[in-house]
Protein backbone atom coordinates (compact mmCIF):
# COMPACT_ATOMS: atom_id res chain seq x y z
CA UNK A 1 0.00 0.00 0.00
CA UNK A 2 3.07 2.23 0.25
CA UNK A 3 3.95 2.24 -3.14
CA UNK A 4 0.05 3.55 -3.84
CA UNK A 5 0.00 6.36 -1.93
CA UNK A 6 3.29 7.36 -2.96
CA UNK A 7 1.82 7.30 -6.53
CA UNK A 8 -0.71 9.02 -5.55
CA UNK A 9 0.99 11.67 -4.43
CA UNK A 10 2.54 12.35 -7.56
CA UNK A 11 1.87 15.42 -9.67
CA UNK A 12 -0.63 14.70 -12.69
CA UNK A 13 -1.79 16.61 -15.23
CA UNK A 14 -5.68 16.54 -16.25
CA UNK A 15 -5.24 13.01 -17.96
CA UNK A 16 -3.85 11.59 -14.76
CA UNK A 17 -0.60 11.45 -16.27
CA UNK A 18 2.04 12.05 -13.67
CA UNK A 19 3.63 15.49 -14.61
CA UNK A 20 6.31 17.09 -12.59
CA UNK A 21 4.46 20.19 -11.86
CA UNK A 22 7.87 21.79 -9.74
CA UNK A 23 8.84 24.93 -11.04
CA UNK A 24 12.11 25.15 -13.10
CA UNK A 25 14.91 27.67 -13.82
CA UNK A 26 15.89 28.69 -17.81
CA UNK A 27 18.11 25.56 -18.07
CA UNK A 28 15.14 23.24 -16.89
CA UNK A 29 16.39 22.62 -13.58
CA UNK A 30 13.85 21.64 -11.59
CA UNK A 31 13.51 24.56 -8.38
CA UNK A 32 11.82 24.17 -4.50
CA UNK A 33 7.77 24.08 -4.25
CA UNK A 34 6.81 27.55 -3.97
CA UNK A 35 9.89 29.31 -5.96
CA UNK A 36 9.31 31.00 -9.27
CA UNK A 37 10.14 30.04 -12.35
CA UNK A 38 10.34 30.58 -15.66
CA UNK A 39 7.55 29.83 -17.90
CA UNK A 40 6.74 26.35 -18.97
CA UNK A 41 6.42 25.13 -22.20
CA UNK A 42 3.00 23.37 -22.82
CA UNK A 43 3.67 19.77 -24.09
CA UNK A 44 1.95 18.47 -27.36
CA UNK A 45 1.25 21.60 -28.69
CA UNK A 46 0.75 20.99 -32.53
CA UNK A 47 2.57 24.05 -34.73
CA UNK A 48 3.33 24.26 -38.30
CA UNK A 49 6.98 23.70 -38.78
CA UNK A 50 8.15 27.62 -39.39
CA UNK A 51 6.47 28.40 -36.17
CA UNK A 52 8.16 25.72 -34.67
CA UNK A 53 11.49 27.36 -36.19
CA UNK A 54 10.47 30.61 -34.69
CA UNK A 55 9.16 29.67 -31.47
CA UNK A 56 12.28 27.85 -30.27
CA UNK A 57 15.19 30.43 -31.92
CA UNK A 58 13.33 32.98 -29.95
CA UNK A 59 14.17 30.48 -26.73
CA UNK A 60 17.29 29.69 -27.68
CA UNK A 61 17.92 33.48 -27.90
CA UNK A 62 16.40 33.92 -24.38
CA UNK A 63 19.15 31.63 -23.24
CA UNK A 64 16.33 28.95 -22.49
CA UNK A 65 17.59 25.86 -24.79
CA UNK A 66 15.88 23.38 -22.25
CA UNK A 67 12.34 24.75 -23.47
CA UNK A 68 13.25 25.13 -26.83
CA UNK A 69 14.60 21.30 -26.80
CA UNK A 70 10.72 20.64 -25.54
CA UNK A 71 9.41 22.71 -28.84
CA UNK A 72 11.11 20.60 -30.93
CA UNK A 73 10.15 17.18 -29.49
CA UNK A 74 6.86 18.40 -29.95
CA UNK A 75 7.59 18.20 -33.73
CA UNK A 76 9.29 15.54 -33.41
CA UNK A 77 6.27 13.72 -31.95
CA UNK A 78 3.47 14.70 -33.88
CA UNK A 79 5.24 15.84 -37.02
CA UNK A 80 5.49 13.68 -39.85
CA UNK A 81 7.50 10.23 -39.72
CA UNK A 82 9.87 11.93 -42.92
CA UNK A 83 10.76 14.69 -40.65
CA UNK A 84 11.23 13.03 -37.54
CA UNK A 85 14.98 12.56 -37.66
CA UNK A 86 15.29 15.64 -38.72
CA UNK A 87 13.22 17.26 -35.41
CA UNK A 88 14.78 14.67 -33.19
CA UNK A 89 18.41 16.03 -34.01
CA UNK A 90 17.23 18.98 -33.54
CA UNK A 91 16.13 18.79 -30.24
CA UNK A 92 19.27 16.63 -29.40
CA UNK A 93 21.09 20.16 -30.54
CA UNK A 94 18.93 22.08 -28.11
CA UNK A 95 19.58 19.64 -25.19
CA UNK A 96 23.51 19.77 -25.64
CA UNK A 97 23.44 22.93 -25.35
CA UNK A 98 21.81 22.95 -22.30
CA UNK A 99 24.05 20.16 -20.54
CA UNK A 100 27.06 22.59 -21.53
CA UNK A 101 25.43 25.61 -20.13
CA UNK A 102 24.74 23.12 -16.63
CA UNK A 103 28.28 22.54 -16.91
CA UNK A 104 27.82 19.17 -17.81
CA UNK A 105 30.57 19.09 -20.57
CA UNK A 106 30.99 14.94 -21.33
CA UNK A 107 26.83 14.66 -21.91
CA UNK A 108 26.77 18.11 -23.92
CA UNK A 109 29.33 17.38 -25.98
CA UNK A 110 28.30 14.15 -26.63
CA UNK A 111 24.69 15.28 -27.35
CA UNK A 112 25.91 18.09 -29.87
CA UNK A 113 27.79 15.23 -32.30
CA UNK A 114 24.86 13.17 -31.62
CA UNK A 115 22.12 16.00 -32.97
CA UNK A 116 24.51 17.01 -35.81
CA UNK A 117 24.83 13.65 -37.39
CA UNK A 118 21.07 13.44 -37.66
CA UNK A 119 20.36 16.45 -38.36
CA UNK A 120 23.84 16.32 -41.07
CA UNK A 121 22.43 12.50 -41.75
CA UNK A 122 18.75 13.80 -42.77
CA UNK A 123 20.02 16.41 -45.03
CA UNK A 124 21.83 14.28 -47.03
CA UNK A 125 19.25 11.47 -46.88
CA UNK A 126 16.48 14.14 -48.33
CA UNK A 127 18.76 16.72 -50.27
CA UNK A 128 17.65 19.91 -48.64
CA UNK A 129 19.81 22.32 -45.94
CA UNK A 130 17.40 24.44 -45.63
CA UNK A 131 14.13 23.34 -44.78
CA UNK A 132 11.64 25.69 -43.39
CA UNK A 133 14.22 28.46 -43.04
CA UNK A 134 16.37 26.16 -41.31
CA UNK A 135 20.61 26.36 -41.98
CA UNK A 136 21.49 22.83 -41.03
CA UNK A 137 24.81 22.79 -42.62
CA UNK A 138 25.63 26.05 -40.07
CA UNK A 139 23.94 23.82 -37.10
CA UNK A 140 26.32 21.63 -37.27
CA UNK A 141 29.01 23.40 -37.86
CA UNK A 142 27.95 25.32 -35.11
CA UNK A 143 27.15 21.68 -32.84
CA UNK A 144 30.59 20.00 -33.42
CA UNK A 145 32.85 23.57 -32.91
CA UNK A 146 31.01 23.64 -29.37
CA UNK A 147 31.06 20.18 -28.94
CA UNK A 148 34.88 20.24 -29.41
CA UNK A 149 35.39 23.20 -27.06
CA UNK A 150 33.10 22.18 -24.05
CA UNK A 151 35.38 19.03 -24.15
CA UNK A 152 38.52 21.12 -23.58
CA UNK A 153 36.75 24.04 -20.98
CA UNK A 154 34.87 22.19 -18.23
CA UNK A 155 33.27 25.43 -17.47
CA UNK A 156 29.85 25.68 -17.93
CA UNK A 157 29.08 27.59 -21.47
CA UNK A 158 26.47 30.98 -21.30
CA UNK A 159 23.38 29.53 -23.06
CA UNK A 160 22.33 32.51 -24.87
CA UNK A 161 25.72 33.52 -26.00
CA UNK A 162 26.25 30.08 -27.55
CA UNK A 163 22.96 29.83 -28.86
CA UNK A 164 22.59 29.14 -32.45
CA UNK A 165 21.00 30.84 -35.29
CA UNK A 166 18.55 28.27 -36.67
CA UNK A 167 18.53 30.35 -40.22
CA UNK A 168 20.01 32.86 -42.29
Amino acid sequence: MTNAGASDARDRDEAGRARNARPRDGLGRPLPYGTEGVPRQPEGVLRAPRETVAEAQALLVAGRPFHAHEVFEDAWKSGPQDERALWRGLAQLAVGLTHAARGNTAGGARLLRRGAGAVEEWQSERGEDRPYGLDLPGLTRWARELAGRVEHDPAPVDARTEAPRLGP
